[in-house]
């Protein structure tokens, strides 16, 4: 049976209440407890595990899973944090503890899940598990062959090169964008590095929900969306895995190429070897005419000192 416990931080964590550093900070103060208990760092606690802070229960194990697609407007934050102006959470006003799942600049607008399921979280963000977020951006001048191009097969920003992607021309100034990563303002960074600015960009899709609702408004996901949403992403990161894995099995396979070639190379050695194998017999037999002769000063060939 599958271990289902986890440290408490990350339980907290994935409900959205916070980070798991500041909720290091609510056990080291405690402001937290576990079944009416104060708990020590580094404790480990189950969804059956009554979690409070400050005595408020944080997850009600009986409270309805939400999952909610919404169309954020641009000048929205995606934080939880109360304290900003025009944060996601006071926008919505959903009567229950809610967060959203990954983010969306503020200057964009589109497609974002906000949900209470904290175990859904990891899975749709982790980036190893190519999960499809679909843009339709628009740009400051007319869009080129060359800049669909080098859109598509990556550019350097932040450290590193994107991964390839989809991109098509939408119209002269509108392009598609399909990325499976999700850096810091990617697909800006990207189109600033061409010399292009982005003047307007919506997400109009994640994996396999499509944005359906007007702009600042939301709506519930159906259950055979989630169902197919719950299929798409548990398998990836174990597909994921399962191509890295692939890759030493690869690297053995060469590896075990080269000490066949360097065999074939040791049955060839002793085929030259054998030629100075017999060339030495003949040596040894001439080798007594180059032997030094003592000459007697009377022959003929004998030179004194000064003759040479």
């Amino acid at each position: 049976m599958e271990d289902q416990s986890k440290r408490l931080n990350k339980y907290i964590g994935e409900t959205g209440y916070c980070s798991r550093r500041e909720a290091d900070e609510l056990i080291a103060n405690g402001r937290v407890t576990v079944n009416g208990k104060v708990p020590e760092m580094g404790t480990k606690v189950t969804p059956q595990d009554e979690v409070r802070i400050d005595g408020k229960l944080i997850r009600d194990n009986s409270e309805k899973l939400i999952y909610l697609a919404f169309n954020k407007p641009v000048g929205i934050e995606c934080t939880t944090n109360l304290e900003v102006r025009n944060n996601i959470i006071d926008y919505i006003n959903y009567p229950i503890r809610i967060f959203p799942i990954g983010r969306l600049d503020k200057a964009s607008e589109g497609l974002i899940f906000l949900t209470n399921d904290g175990d859904i979280v990891n899975k749709i963000l982790r980036a190893r598990n190519n999960h499809e977020k679909e843009y339709i951006v628009t740009v400051d001048k007319p869009i080129s062959e060359r800049f669909i191009k080098r859109m598509s097969d990556g550019i350097p920003i932040l450290g590193t090169v994107t991964r390839k992607c989809h991109v098509e021309v939408v119209s002269k100034f509108v392009f598609k964008i399909i990325l499976t990563q999700g850096l810091n303002r990617q697909i800006r960074r990207m189109c600033e590095y061409l010399d292009y600015e982005v003047k307007a960009l919506k997400r109009v899709r994640i994996i396999n929900i499509h944005l359906d609702v007007p702009l600042g408004r939301y709506r519930e996901l159906t259950p055979p969306e989630i169902t197919q949403l719950q299929q798409l992403i548990e398998p990836s990161s174990k597909t994921q895995e399962a191509s890295f894995e692939e890759r030493p099995k690869t690297k053995p396979a060469k590896s075990a190429e080269k000490p066949f070639r360097k065999t074939e190379d040791r049955s060839s050695k002793p085929r030259f070897s054998e030629k100075p194998k017999q060339e030495k017999p003949e040596q040894k037999s001439a080798s007594p005419v180059r032997k030094a002769e003592f000459i007697k000063p009377t022959d003929p060939r004998y030179r004194k000192k000064g003759d040479y």
